[in-house]
């Protein structure tokens, strides 16, 4: 047993990480409706820089998607299309001179707060072109203007529908906002994720297994050596 002491030990501290990730990665429950108050309630005041119109609908559809919270993991779909130029945002103060590095602090900041929440990026890239000229287009199908020339393109996984509303009312992630609405125009969908694969978690435990048995068969060997 004492040749396997190391074994042992890391067995326990493999099953103990994979469980902590797994729980970090958990989608919990479903929002309830003084949890959705309490996160709209933060959310409008959060964001008083919106333009009227504009702020009424985003909480009227923020809303709208966590009362339908089915207790699943939700993934984003991001269609974003840089401006051409900074768009001042009245009261704030942009980080940057050009829409690429207002988005880019924007970016840097919320990475930090989405990591804790346990929210990951699956996929991400900048759009290619497909046709360049007077009629510039990312689009390998037709050509709309109001539905091409995409800049970049992020998938955005969210453990629950909760971590995405604890994100969107923080208040430092509130802060730095405005920056990504003056930097680009955004899609932002909802998807359900049901042909996703793998989760997260089982390659995290994957990952942690083949470990624990590249461990053991080395210092196997090494006792036959």
């Amino acid at each position: 047993m004492k040749n396997y002491r190391l074994e042992l030990i890391l067995a326990v501290l493999f099953m103990a990480l994979y469980l902590a990730f797994a729980h970090w990665q958990a989608p919990g429950s479903k929002l309830s409706s003084a949890e959705i108050d309490g996160y709209v309630q933060r959310i409008e005041q959060g964001t008083a820089f919106m333009p009227a119109e504009q702020r009424a609908a985003f909480i009227k559809h923020l809303r709208a998607w966590g009362e339908s919270d089915d207790g699943q993991p939700a993934y984003n779909l991001n269609l974003m299309r840089f401006h051409k130029e900074l768009q001042q945002v009245p009261g704030v103060q942009l980080h940057g001179s050009t829409p690429e590095e207002a988005n880019a602090f924007y970016e840097a900041t919320t990475l930090g707060i989405a990591a804790r929440l346990g929210v990951s990026m699956p996929f991400g890239g900048a759009a290619q072109a497909v046709q360049s000229g007077t009629e510039p287009s990312t689009n390998l199908i037709t050509y709309e203007p109001a539905l091409d020339n995409w800049s970049r393109v992020l998938i955005v996984r969210y453990p629950s529908r909760r971590a995405f509303f604890e994100l969107v009312s923080d208040p430092e992630y509130l802060k730095v906002m405005p920056n990504k609405l003056g930097s680009l125009m955004v899609v932002l969908t909802p998807v359900n994720g049901a042909t996703v694969l793998p989760v997260p978690s089982v390659m995290f435990g994957g990952a942690l297994l083949f470990l624990f048995m590249l461990i053991g068969w080395i210092r196997a060997a090494r006792r036959t050596a």
